[in-house]
């Protein structure tokens, strides 16, 4: 009687592993999944679909100490002025994506909620002008005046754009040959 018994075990373990076996073996000759595709950043389409992305709401809360507040914005407002002066002449298509995206991400990952907030209704109002590194540079100082008219501060004139972010480089154009010594000489 135990000889039987044993032997149903052994003829069960068998049975089951020639079942696993069987289908690891048929399992081997599934499809593999398709590759994932890899984004190599040049396709601009793919931008331009994400729209939730760059509108959304601002992601950061309210920030409440005024003195950390200013210091926020005139940092922020010399990085913006800065990557205006410095886009190109004549962007392409990419170039122009990329910036448009920036400045939407810029305002929805600024550190001052309520800040953030406000700039959202001037981006919505006068959308980023990324035509070229002028129509860039005068966009960012009007929406600048624009947020210090808001802010009850003076208004900045426009044509000394290049003056205000001039950091010792020799300047090409009047308006937009500003850059700062730490990012060296513009592309000629």
């Amino acid at each position: 009687m135990f000889s039987t018994r044993a032997g149903h075990r052994i003829l069960l373990l068998a049975v089951l592993v020639t079942g696993f076996i069987s289908i690891l073996y048929i399992a081997s000759f599934a499809q593999p999944p398709p590759p994932v595709p890899v984004r190599t950043g040049k396709d601009s389409s793919t931008a331009k679909n994400n729209g939730p992305l760059l509108s959304g709401h601002a992601i950061a809360p309210k920030l409440g100490n005024e003195t950390v507040k200013a210091e926020l914005g005139r940092a922020a407002w010399k990085v913006l002025h800065t990557t205006f002066a410095r886009f190109p002449e004549k962007p392409t298509d990419d170039e122009k994506e990329a910036l448009r995206s920036y400045v939407h991400l810029f305002q929805r990952l600024y550190p001052c909620g309520e800040c953030a907030e406000h700039f959202s209704t001037v981006l919505e109002k006068y959308p980023p002008q990324v035509s070229s590194r002028s129509a860039a540079a005068m966009w960012g100082c009007m929406v600048h005046n624009i947020v210090n008219k808001r802010l009850h501060k003076p208004e900045f004139n426009c044509e000394n754009i290049g003056d205000a972010y001039d950091c010792g480089v020799v300047r090409r154009a009047r308006v937009l040959g500003a850059c700062c010594r730490c990012f060296g000489e513009l592309p000629r």
